[in-house]
């Protein structure tokens, strides 16, 4: 874990208005259960509603001075349990006099701050017990919030574990047909090898860049497949070709490092290696208002056809939780590219195979934006 990720869940920070808001639905809860239980003794519709009105105001009112106690900048730099006690100290006495006073003006009785009877008494009562509850509760949540992040983390990190094996089991294989490349190109063409190792150079400066970061931008990401992608053509001659299309206007999008070299990868080993003749692989990247696509097209071989399948062009495959889809290959790329995809954007995010037309496979990525 990061110092930055670990001081974020060290330190008390304010809550998203949509907790806040939850916070003060749970305290109306709370407070209706409180009036409930103080008429016990006396139970009457009347006497509930009264307590109701007393309660509510107290334990919204204190609610409301902790919120807003919260987004003072000096409480960021202390614990969340000291800074709860902080907040607790002043918005339960400041909630219980504004509370109480508000109630007890709207009910037109004396304000039992100024009585010594025994309606301060009880009114005391109840707010320590809406007190007592509420800051429970907040306890309880930032726990369970902090145990989430802690989660998220450790799946973050464990994904970045899984791309770092997936480069160690695909760079020395690359790296050792390119060197043994490169060994006979030195004395039949000189500059052909130069060229690759050129590109072999802008290749391994890219991938150790990924290596250190946690996302990329679209244009670094696609100048790493177009290094990788004229080794390959270098290796392979005219049987493969490639173009990538990027827009200007999404050069700066951001996704996580080497998220699409799998899948060029893939299409590579399974679809124009495999056939004979010529191959053709094409990157493009597009976008929605709220969505980001990014397509790898290549040429090869194609899915296989189910049986059952009519029209197999018109179907989309979208890989499963086992990592392919029934009758197509296995693919640990197309596994982690899943992954990956999961981790970072949730259910949001979908890699998905169809049949190309005439013949191949075309992979999409789709991703909030």
């Amino acid at each position: 874990m990061s110092p930055t990720s670990a001081t974020a869940t060290t330190l008390f920070s304010p809550k998203p208005l949509s907790q806040s808001r939850d916070m003060f639905i749970l305290t109306g809860l709370c407070c209706a259960l409180i009036a409930a239980i103080v008429t016990l003794g006396a139970p009457s519709f009347s006497a509930f509603v009264r307590w109701l009105l007393i309660v509510e105001c107290v334990g919204l009112s204190a609610v409301t001075v902790g919120t807003l106690l919260a987004y003072i900048p000096w409480l960021r730099q202390r614990k969340p349990l000291i800074a709860h006690l902080y907040i607790s100290a002043v918005a339960i006495p400041v909630g219980y006099v504004a509370g109480s006073s508000l109630a007890y003006t709207l009910l037109g009785e004396p304000i039992p701050i100024l009585d010594q009877g025994p309606r301060r008494i009880i009114a005391l009562v109840a707010t320590a017990l809406a007190s007592v509850f509420i800051v429970y509760l907040d306890s309880m949540r930032d726990r369970v919030a902090h145990e989430a992040a802690a989660r998220s983390e450790a799946q973050r990190l464990a994904m970045e574990s899984q791309l770092r094996l997936l480069r160690a089991q695909l760079e020395p294989h690359m790296l050792f047909n390119t060197l043994a490349n490169l060994r006979s190109l030195v004395d039949v063409d000189p500059r052909l090898a130069q060229t690759m190792i050129d590109q072999l150079i802008v290749y391994l400066r890219s991938a150790l860049a990924a290596s250190r970061d946690e996302s990329t931008t679209l244009r670094n990401e696609f100048a790493q497949l177009r290094a990788y992608l004229e080794i390959m053509a270098l290796r392979m001659g005219p049987r493969l070709t490639y173009r990538l299309s990027l827009p200007e206007s999404l050069q700066q999008a951001t996704i996580p490092p080497m998220l699409l070299q799998p899948l060029v990868e893939n299409a590579i080993k399974h679809g124009i290696e495999p056939q004979i003749g010529n191959g053709f692989i094409e990157v493009t990247a597009g976008a929605t208002a709220d969505t980001l696509e990014i397509a790898v097209i290549d040429s090869g071989l194609g899915l296989p056809v189910p049986d059952d399948l009519s029209e197999p062009e018109a179907l989309p495959i979208a890989v499963p939780s086992n990592g392919a889809p029934s009758g197509v290959r296995t693919s640990y790329g197309l596994v982690h590219v899943r992954e990956r995809l999961r981790t970072f954007y949730g259910p949001k995010a979908k890699l998905t195979l169809t049949r190309h037309q005439p013949h191949g496979v075309r992979a999409t990525v789709r991703i909030p934006r």
